[in-house]
C-alpha cells in the first residue's frame, strides 16, 4: 500500500452485485458463449467536497463508472477472472477522483458444490 495515503480513512463508493456477461474460462466449452459474472466494486475517493457543497460535479460519477466497466466486460474475452479483475481495476483508476479501488469478480457455478469461485483485488493510482 502507498504509505502516503491511509486508504482505510478514504470515503468509498460501492457498486454491488453488478451482473454482466463475458466470455471467460480456460475450457473450450466455457468459451463458446458468454457467462454471467458478478462484480462488486469499491471506489476509494474523497467525497467531502461533494458532500459539503451538495454538488454532483465534485463527486465520482458512479453511473459513468458502471457503464465503463460494463462496456469493458461485455466486450472482453479473458481466460482468467484475475485478468479481467485487473483490467476492470485499471479502467476504474483512470476515473478522475478515484484514488484506489477494490474489485471482486464472482463466477457462479465454476466449482461443483460451491456457489461461485471469486477473486478480489485492490489497486491504487500509486501502485496499479
Amino acid at each position: 500500500m502507498d504509505s502516503r495515503i491511509d486508504y482505510s480513512q478514504c470515503d468509498q463508493i460501492h457498486i454491488r452485485d453488478l451482473r454482466l456477461q463475458a466470455v471467460i474460462g480456460i475450457n473450450p466449452e466455457e468459451r463458446k458463449k458468454k457467462q454471467v459474472l458478478i462484480f462488486n466494486l469499491s471506489l476509494f475517493t474523497n467525497q467531502r467536497p461533494a458532500a459539503t457543497a451538495d454538488d454532483f460535479s465534485l463527486t465520482v460519477d458512479y453511473q459513468a463508472a458502471m457503464m465503463a466497466v460494463s462496456t469493458l466486460v461485455e466486450s472482453s474475452s479473458y481466460t482468467l477472472i484475475e485478468s479481467l479483475a485487473a483490467a476492470v481495476a485499471d479502467s476504474l483508476l483512470k476515473i478522475e477522483g478515484v484514488l484506489a479501488c477494490r474489485v471482486s469478480v464472482d463466477k457462479p457455478g465454476a466449482l461443483l458444490f460451491a456457489k461461485s469461485a471469486a477473486v478480489e483485488i485492490f489497486r491504487t493510482t500509486q501502485n496499479p
